[in-house]
């Protein structure tokens, strides 16, 4: 998994000043490097004891549809304002460049009890935070968040309650 750190493209100042993003877009580019990435993420004990999988909007829906194939988990998507219909539930979040929420669908969450929060970056926790707050006021459980990449400065793990399994810490 060394080979992953080569494949993140940093941008300063984007998507505004003082931020330094991480685009792990490269990692897509390169298949042999994506399938063990997905292969190790997919051994995680947090995706074999749940029973679905939520992926963040949007970069987690790369990596969660991955592992949902690849661990035959069925997937719910937790998705930015106005992107889902029917009947849903919404939490807000801050994060480090404004503030946001997340919807899941509430008829996707009825046939589960436990949940592996799947995203592509862990930074300052609010997005995965958030999820964690819906799953939680839906009396599910939140079993951890796996992430392909952790940017340990930010200490988001410190803001949650329950394990989290990142390949890569930056």
């Amino acid at each position: 998994m060394e080979k992953l750190k080569y494949l993140i493209n940093n941008y300063k100042d984007f998507p505004k000043k003082g931020i330094e993003f991480k685009d792990l877009l490269g990692i897509l580019q390169e298949p042999e490097v994506f399938k063990d990435l997905i292969h190790e993420m997919s051994k995680s004990k947090i995706i074999k004891n749940s029973e679905a999988i939520v992926s963040i909007d949007a970069r987690g829906f790369i990596f969660g549809s991955a592992i949902s194939l690849y661990s035959s988990k069925p997937m719910i998507l937790a998705r930015k304002p106005g992107k889902l219909p029917g009947e849903i539930e919404e939490e807000k979040y801050n994060l480090e460049y404004g503030e946001n929420s997340l919807s899941i669908q509430k008829k996707a969450l009825n046939k589960y009890d436990s949940f592996a929060i799947v995203d592509d970056l862990l930074a300052t926790g609010g997005t995965v935070g958030c999820v964690a707050k819906l799953l939680k006021r839906n009396k599910k459980k939140v079993l951890g968040l796996i992430t392909v990449v952790e940017l340990l400065e930010l200490k988001g793990r410190d803001k949650l309650n329950f394990p989290v399994e990142s390949i890569l810490l930056i």
